[in-house]
């Protein structure tokens, strides 16, 4: 008889019986009982009543019975806690019992039960597991450590388990060392910082022994830990490799695609002229394109994966572009993969191949995969110019067929290859003008339009052809509206004479009868440039474009090398990096690939780097607006290893914020494990031309700059704006709001004083703030404890934190707060001076400051003119190291002090500043460098308010 008589109810089954039958002395009865109890837990009725009889059924020489009661527990010791404490005993027996599946299962259930009262009694019984003579229960143990782990990190270090669980790596078992490898990186992952999985050539050894032995999910474990290690030189690199090399050929395609992570990574280190490297080229072919016969939702996952691969390094698949050629009966989302994949692969070896196919998809049914493919033969033309003719008459067939949506894409696509290849192919514009009519779509309509403008010389009738779009100008497109209005306006600067009434009337159109912004301001400049400067005109509206590039939408480089790094993961199929869809992202660190070989990189270790004093790679300026990924947390900046002093303690959230935003100048002292692309740069960059003042004589050359400091006195406190008002009354129903920013002890705080100049009582305030630059959000409710009565005022201090999400603002230092209360929401703008973002560890040490100088190139640096200021060069000193702007060293040369000063803003990015201070001259000259340029001017007007106040 099958199980499913336990599922079905009868009418006396209930609990009542149930608990008889779980007491019963027969066996049997004993087992079937709770087979029922297990079956009702199952659909989802509460048999919680029943623990202790349940529990009291461990007592069992019985495996099956024990696997039963113990998948009873794990459900319900979380709701039952008091009673989960009574199997403890029954868990230390059946850790030390003779039969090691009794001993493994107990260690496995004691891993699944996340009751914090009984996990310290679990202890004993797992160390004695961790160390148990048979492998199978070792590596039940060292997951269940990863486990205990995750319930309380504290008690598994205190008890020294990941010590033993380091030590197993060493174990002579694969399964127990793939186990522990597996255990140590899920803990790694939730404490990024530990150094949990010290990776050496040794233990390196040990893994890649056991990777022959393993079950596959073993080697994935074994192989994604590879992954992060970094090879000394380029000849381990390639003993890594000759070992992992026979993973491709597993059965198992996450094998495979980890085994291919491993190699892309350490590929980034052989020298390119090394035999090796081609060999291994060849070899990552064959099982790529084995993934491709796999069922459709796994080719989806390789194809997204080798679209990644092909973008690093094509030469792998160049001479594989047949697979990718499209089946009848894939998928769309396979297919539109494929067609990706095919452009990139597209090169002036197979083009002819690739243009037969794409005009052979060109009429199929499917109308997404169609136009797509239309797409796909206009980018073969952008990217390989030899074949740009035989696309473009390819396209022409194509408008023959007289099919409108494939018409349509035709003449988009046409538009770019005009872009890319003027006054080539125009003699096809004749056969777009017949399309005319039927051209529907915003995005077609509105390149035919800029073909007819473009090229109005060449076309007899442009002023009908572009008429004829005017009279419905109302009902098109934003898009379509802003085309035609430039279009007219080209045609009128061509052909003054005939299209003067033509040019009014789309003017007049676009500015008084539009009430689209964009619409209106672009209408009024051309207007006024028309009107004032017809020759400026003419250069403005018919400048030389710029040829359009051939790949536009290639992943960016360092997004590109993260996401190499997580090949075989979701990172991988969504082309995103973990923090943009980890929630949480406290545990996501930032992977890059090595530096390769034979560009000047240094690949010694973190501390062989840092004795060689490099400049500083650029930290992530602040993201432009629309930016996806401009979110703080991504600036991937680890903390500075050696640059001044500590930070002064300061509350809790303000540290918090610091550890997650780290510090710019790591890779300058060379932390940078492996060092990133950009170090490879700085090493070979010939020293930029320093400031004016750098190249002064001074006797012992420019290290002797940093022993003339001297005068840097006691700061004074930081200067705080006085109050304005940032919402008047009469613009918030009664309600004033004046305020001003301060930073105390590394806390920023947005100080505000609100009034009620209404005659009803004011309760439930609430503030928010929009995205901006530097990601500042309040840390906390605003504090508004009691009701607003009429006339009365109230001081509120808001804490802020730097985390929250980015978007570039104009200008840059500008907040947009709405505050809502009992009547209304209410929005106004404030700007924030900028060193409330300057954190108290930006003091930088001198040979850094000396060597970051040289680096950032001269392009970045701006100077300004601080007038009417009557501070000795001391005074200014301290005034200004009370906001967090620290004089590293003080010189004169011919009667001028020069002060070289530095800060850090809290998203890591580092500007440094020359102050040039004359004696009896009331006017200073500052000159500021920094990676992010945009960042000077809100710096310069810091100090002027900072110097003047």
């Amino acid at each position: 008889m099958t199980d499913s008589k336990y599922f079905t109810t009868t009418k006396k089954g209930e609990i009542f019986e149930l608990k008889a039958e779980l007491n019963s002395d027969k066996k049997e009865k004993k087992k079937e009982a709770v087979k029922k109890v297990i079956a009702s837990m199952t659909v989802g009725k509460d048999v919680s009543a029943l623990f202790p009889d349940v529990v009291n059924c461990m007592q069992t020489d019985n495996l099956e019975l024990k696997k039963l009661v113990y998948l009873y527990l794990m459900n319900y010791a979380k709701s039952q806690p008091d009673m989960a404490i009574m199997a403890v005993n029954t868990f230390v027996k059946d850790c030390e019992d003779p039969n090691p599946l009794i001993r493994a299962l107990a260690v496995r259930t004691m891993g699944c039960i996340r009751v914090d009262k009984i996990t310290e009694y679990l202890c004993e019984p797992l160390r004695k597991c961790l160390k148990d003579e048979d492998p199978y229960v070792r590596k039940t143990a060292a997951v269940c450590v990863a486990k205990l782990h995750d319930i309380n990190a504290q008690l598994v270090e205190d008890q020294g388990f990941l010590d033993t669980l380091k030590d197993l790596i060493s174990d002579s078992n694969p399964m127990v060392v793939a186990n522990a490898v597996a255990a140590l990186s899920e803990i790694a992952e939730s404490h990024p910082n530990s150094n949990l999985l010290d990776l050496n050539p040794q233990t390196i050894n040990k893994l890649l022994t056991a990777l022959n032995e393993c079950t596959e999910w073993g080697q994935i474990f074994i192989l994604d830990c590879l992954a992060n290690y970094t090879p000394r030189d380029d000849r381990e690199s390639q003993s890594i490799c000759e070992r992992v090399t026979p993973r491709l050929s597993h059965a198992n395609s996450a094998v495979v695609l980890s085994a291919v992570k491993v190699l892309m990574k350490f590929m980034e280190m052989l020298p390119k002229d090394l035999d090796y490297y081609g060999t291994l080229l060849k070899k990552l072919a064959p099982p790529l394109v084995t993934l491709l016969s796999a069922e459709p939702e796994l080719q989806y996952v390789a194809l997204r994966n080798i679209n990644l691969i092909v973008q690093r390094r094509p030469e792998i698949l160049k001479h594989e572009m047949k697979v990718f050629f499209v089946k009848y009966n894939d998928p769309i989302y396979v297919k539109l993969e494929k067609l990706d994949i095919m452009i990139r692969l597209a090169s002036q070896a197979n083009i002819a191949q690739v243009l037969a196919e794409l005009k052979e998809y060109a009429t199929e049914v499917d109308v997404d995969f169609v136009r797509k493919a239309v797409r796909a033969i206009g980018r073969c033309a952008i990217k390989v110019e030899q074949s740009a003719e035989r696309c473009v008459s390819t396209l022409l067939d194509l408008i023959q067929t007289k099919v409108n949506y494939v018409v349509q894409e035709a003449i988009v696509v046409i538009k770019d290859i005009f872009r890319k290849y003027p006054n080539k192919y125009e003699s096809v514009i004749a056969t777009l003008c017949e399309n005319l009519d039927s051209l529907d779509e915003p995005e077609a309509r509105a390149a035919m339009i800029w073909i007819v403008g473009e090229y109005a010389e060449r076309i007899d009738n442009a002023d009908e052809l572009l008429e004829s779009f005017l009279e419905g100008f109302h009902d098109e497109s934003t898009q379509v509206q802003l085309q035609l209005l430039t279009a007219i306006v080209k045609l009128f600067l061509k052909k003054p004479t005939e299209t003067q009434e033509l040019v009014q009337q789309v003017l007049s159109l676009a500015t008084q009868d539009s009430d689209n912004p964009d619409l209106r301001d672009r209408g009024y400049i051309y207007w006024r440039l028309l009107s004032t400067d017809p020759v400026a005109a003419k250069e403005v509206v018919l400048a030389e474009k710029p040829l359009i590039s051939e790949e536009t939408d290639l992943i960016e480089p360092t997004l590109l090398e993260e996401l190499i790094c997580h090949i075989g993961t979701l990172a991988s199929v969504y082309h995103k990096p973990p923090s943009a869809f980890v929630e949480g992202s406290r545990g996501v660190q930032h992977k890059r690939l090595p530096g390769s070989a034979g560009s000047g990189e240094s690949v010694e270790s973190p501390d062989a780097v840092s004795a060689a004093g490099v400049s500083e790679a650029p930290p992530a300026v602040i993201p432009s607006q629309g930016d996806l990924l401009g979110d703080l947390l991504n600036l991937d900046l680890t903390p500075p290893t050696t640059t001044g002093p500590p930070p002064p303690a300061s509350s809790g959230m303000q540290m918090g914020a610091m550890d997650l935003l780290g510090g710019g100048l790591d890779s300058l002292l060379g932390g940078d494990l492996g060092g990133s692309p950009a170090m490879g740069a700085v090493f070979g960059a010939p020293p930029a031309t320093m400031p004016a003042s750098f190249n002064a004589p001074v006797s012992g050359g420019l290290d002797d700059l940093f022993d003339l400091g001297g005068g840097v006195g006691m700061p004074m406190g930081a200067y705080n704006a006085p109050k304005t008002v940032w919402l008047p009354a009469m613009k918030a129903k009664g309600l004033e709001i004046s305020g001003t920013f301060v930073r105390r002890a590394g806390v920023i705080q947005m100080e505000m004083t609100l009034t009620n100049k209404a005659m009803s009582v004011m309760t439930d305030f609430a503030i928010q703030f929009n995205r901006n630059s530097f990601g500042l959000a309040p840390a906390g409710p605003m504090q508004v404890l009691t009701p607003l009565s009429p006339n009365q005022s109230i001081e509120v201090a808001l804490p802020l934190s730097t985390v929250g999400p980015v978007m570039k603002m104009e200008p840059l230092n500008n907040l947009q707060v709405a505050v809502k209360n009992n009547i209304d929401v209410f929005y106004f703008s404030c700007q924030y001076p900028i060193s409330m973002l300057f954190v108290e560890d930006g003091k930088m040490e001198r040979q850094v400051f000396l060597a970051t100088w040289k680096d950032i190139p001269n392009d970045n640096e701006s100077q300004f003119q601080i007038k009417d200021c009557h501070l000795n060069s001391d005074a200014a000193s301290n005034k200004l190291q009370g906001s967090n702007i620290f004089t590293i060293a003080k010189r004169t040369v011919e009667g001028q002090d020069m002060l070289y000063q530095s800060m850090k803003l809290t998203n890591g990015i580092w500007v440094l500043a020359e102050l040039r201070v004359q004696a009896g001259n009331p006017n200073y000259t500052i000159s500021l460098k920094c990676r992010a340029p945009e960042v000077s001017q809100c710096v310069f007007q810091n100090y002027e308010s900072v110097l003047k106040n």
